[in-house]
């Protein structure tokens, strides 16, 4: 018994093989591990937010219930299939949103062996960031949808009357909040960019008219709810990101 555990403490502590080093049956191997630690824990995750799904519809619902005042912010359902649809989806979505860091570290661990003491410098900045600035524009979209549907609502006039179907209000909250991440972003693939000499910063500052532009544009353009709120809240922050990309890259410049 003394033996099996030394033999199992000397393999535990033997380093990982160099990616150069690997054959291709175990490259295969380490990613089908890392596949089956990321679908637990997606499930696991899932199986949490099935459970706690009150919690997370109230949540979501809180942007409506303040547009609705809270006697009146109710969701509707056609279908007798649909609120069950509807608990499956909010569990998926949660899964995902739970699972994500573990998701993120087992991709890491599978690409840093192959990345240079230089680029792993670079990466974990990189890779802090990026998550960040998503949950920042996530959040910022979850703020913002209450501003939309207030729009929303007024544009059609006061002889409308609103029934909601969970379902597609849910589905106009995460595209935004997506959209919202996704955008974030935008700094981070700027400055990769002036770190890959692909752009320099003094080119980024004569630009600066057009990108004013060419960003309101983007906004108008990819804002899933088409309210000039949901616009403005992601230009400004958009035109902000790029004026602190010049400054970081000639930071980095020097």
């Amino acid at each position: 018994m003394v033996t099996v555990l030394r033999l199992v403490r000397f393999r535990t502590r033997q380093p990982r093989p160099s990616p150069d080093a690997m054959t291709l049956g175990e490259h295969l191997g380490e990613l089908r591990r890392r596949l089956v630690v990321t679908v637990i824990a997606f499930a696991v995750a899932a199986t949490v937010s099935f459970v706690v799904y009150p919690n997370i519809l109230n949540f979501l619902k809180s942007p409506y219930c303040q547009v609705a005042g809270a006697r009146h912010c109710q969701l509707y359902v056609t279908g007798p299939l649909d609120g069950l649809a509807l608990r499956i989806k909010l569990a998926a979505y949660g899964g995902l949103f739970l699972s994500s860091p573990v998701v993120l570290w087992e991709l890491w661990r599978f690409i840093t062996p192959a990345l240079r003491r230089g680029e792993k410098r670079y990466a974990v900045p990189f890779v802090l960031a990026s998550t960040l600035l998503f949950v920042a524009g996530a959040a910022l979209a979850y703020f913002v949808f209450a501003h939309a549907l207030r729009f929303l609502q007024s544009v059609g006039g006061p002889s409308l009357h609103e029934i909601y179907d969970p379902n597609k209000y849910l589905s106009l909250m995460v595209a935004l909040m997506t959209v919202f991440g996704l955008t974030f972003e935008f700094p981070v693939l700027l400055v990769s960019l002036e770190l890959a000499g692909a752009v320099r910063p003094a080119k980024l500052a004569s630009w600066r008219r057009w990108a004013i532009v060419l960003i309101v544009l983007f906004a108008a353009i990819i804002t899933p709810s088409s309210d000039p709120f949901s616009m403005l809240a992601l230009a400004v922050p958009m035109y902000f990101f790029y004026e602190v990309s010049i400054i970081i890259g000639r930071l980095l410049r020097r």
